[in-house]
């Protein structure tokens, strides 16, 4: 029976495994949820924000926001994970970030929001602008991404950096998650209509390109005046697309570690019935064994 107890006593150590990871699951599940709901509660507010942009886009797009900086390094923003057990959430990032430095060639400063990459950055000798790995949390506020976007804009308005890139994963479903590149700064349209065709999906966004292109030729008045539109108006828009990208990254995450530990529950459950089948298997075989020794033993009495 030895080896039938220390199945017995892999079956157990697996099924806690179960337990764990199950919990695990379902923290997850509600992080995410919880994580979705606010990035979803926003889409409206993003979508006449942008509607506004995109309106007066050519009455300001002589503004410093609209024009790349005249050095030619980039500023990058990494918006990962501080924490493991996400399945390929980091590592697919990564992967952007590296398949997007072979296509462009750029030379680059970093922003991180993660600490393994903070780290990582700083041992290649790279150079690190801010890092906001303490301040990540799942609680996103609105300060902490004001603080973010406050940075990248007074570095990019102040001329040090051509462009702003922020690296994340954006939130499709449960199942489907896609890292990013998006151009930040400087501002495009072609780069709005773009995170707006991600956001809204593929209908809505064709509805709000049908709206917008009917208003071409609408000529607009600016109250107190463009500059302090252009002051005012466009740092908070680009504050809360930052939100929003912020929402969509840390949903990414938790829905990447709830598919990850659902994995390894359906698994450790899985494993745990297999070695429960071995485990009556060697059972039976001790109960028969010893059940043919009682007969031999009898057996030899009658012959006695």
């Amino acid at each position: 029976m030895a080896n039938a107890k220390e199945i017995k006593r892999r079956i157990s150590s697996i099924k806690n495994t179960a337990k764990i990871t199950k919990a695990m699951e379902l923290i997850s599940t509600v992080k995410m949820k919880k994580a979705q709901d606010a990035a979803t509660s926003k889409k409206a507010f993003m979508a006449e924000a942008m509607k506004v942009f995109l309106r007066i886009w050519d009455s300001l797009n002589d503004y410093a926001f609209f024009k790349q900086g005249s050095w030619d390094k980039t500023l990058w923003v990494m918006i990962t994970s501080n924490k493991g057990l996400c399945w390929g959430y980091n590592v697919n990032t990564m992967k952007k970030v590296n398949s997007y430095r072979k296509e462009t060639g750029e030379e680059m400063d970093y922003v991180t929001i993660w600490k393994r990459w903070a780290l990582f950055v700083a041992r290649t000798g790279n150079n690190i602008v801010a890092d906001y790995s303490d301040d990540y949390s799942d609680n996103i506020t609105p300060v902490f991404s004001k603080n973010v976007s406050d940075l990248v804009i007074e570095k990019f308005m102040s001329g040090e950096y051509k462009k702003v890139v922020i690296f994340y994963t954006h939130f499709v479903n449960t199942i489907s998650q896609v890292p990013v590149a998006r151009t930040f700064l400087e501002i495009s349209k072609d780069d709005i209509f773009a995170y707006f065709k991600q956001v809204l999906g593929e209908d809505k966004y064709e509805d709000l390109a049908k709206e917008i292109e009917g208003e071409s030729n609408e000529v607009y008045e600016f109250e107190p005046s463009k500059e302090e539109i252009a002051k005012q108006i466009v740092p908070m828009i680009l504050e809360m697309m930052l939100y929003d990208i912020l929402l969509q990254a840390k949903a990414s995450e938790h829905s990447q570690r709830m598919v990850a530990m659902k994995a390894a529950k359906d698994n450790a459950n899985s494993f745990a019935g297999k070695l429960t089948l071995a485990y009556n298997k060697a059972r039976q075989a001790a109960i028969t064994a010893e059940v043919s020794e009682i007969v031999s033993w009898v057996e030899a009495m009658k012959d006695a």
